[in-house]
């Protein structure tokens, strides 16, 4: 593209929606391959990004300021920022799943604000209003399931059942299906340890983290391997859910490690 205004036609644009640029060049024979390809995922996605071509050869001071130093090249820029790239001429499906991965979704920033408002205890009756809104938000139903995890594990599980393995979110999925398995279980006769794990279950089921975590850490010092590593792996599980900067999660860590040896 020739008189190129990527300020505006990238930069400001990528404010409103997402700009795949393509950087590319007649001479070059991948290129060829590549861009009709884009072109016809602009045409099948309008709506969720737009695609721009910049022949490298008319725009040199914007591959320079971008140091593309081998074509095709293909950045996705967002708020004016990359967000995303990759080289080379990709098939059409790995471009897909390119796209699928790094397309910013406003609906994500939503429920990020969202899950600030309600923090650990909250109602989640807005964010159950969202996730019906927007039932194929796969981000939405992991964020429900961690709530409803402990008090309606079925319900829970029935949110996550489509993220099958590989899946990028299949990992979450797995610390829901993890924490469930807890829910789910039952002692093993009269020990200390399942006892433990009834004190953990009534805690994390009234929403006091805090005291579960410190009944599950207690179990597993007792015995790392009961039940095939249930309180070890309900640990890690919650410390996922609850996030690697959160207060409980730094407060009990170093012990859970220590428990574990």
């Amino acid at each position: 593209m020739a008189n190129l205004d990527f300020k505006r036609q990238v930069l400001q644009r990528s404010e409103e929606i997402p700009v795949v640029v393509d950087f590319w060049a007649p001479w070059c024979g991948p290129c060829q391959f590549l861009g009709p390809v884009l072109e016809e995922l602009a045409e099948e996605q309008r709506g969720k990004w737009e695609l721009v071509k910049v022949n490298v050869d008319e725009n040199q001071e914007v591959s320079r300021e971008y140091s593309i130093r081998g074509i095709p090249d293909v950045k996705m820029f967002h708020k004016g920022e990359v967000v995303g790239q990759f080289t080379g001429a990709l098939p059409k499906h790995q471009i897909q799943a390119w796209l699928e991965e790094n397309v910013p979704d406003e609906r994500i920033e939503t429920l990020r604000k969202l899950e600030e408002q309600l923090g650990d205890n909250g109602n989640p009756e807005a964010l159950e209003n969202f996730v019906n809104q927007y039932p194929d938000l796969l981000e939405g139903r992991i964020s429900l399931a961690s709530r409803k995890i402990f008090v309606d594990p079925e319900k829970a599980l029935d949110l996550v059942k489509e993220i099958k393995l590989g899946h990028k979110l299949f990992e979450q999925t797995e610390d829901i299906r993890e924490l469930a398995h807890l829910m789910a279980s039952q002692s093993n006769g009269n020990s200390q340890v399942g006892d433990l794990i009834a004190t953990a279950k009534e805690s994390l089921q009234a929403g006091e983290y805090d005291s579960g975590l410190e009944s599950l850490i207690q179990a597993v010092m007792l015995d790392k391997n009961y039940q095939e590593g249930l309180p070890r792996k309900a640990t890690i599980a919650l410390f996922h859910i609850l996030g690697d900067q959160h207060e409980l999660t730094r407060k009990y860590r170093r012990r859970f490690d220590m428990a574990l040896y």
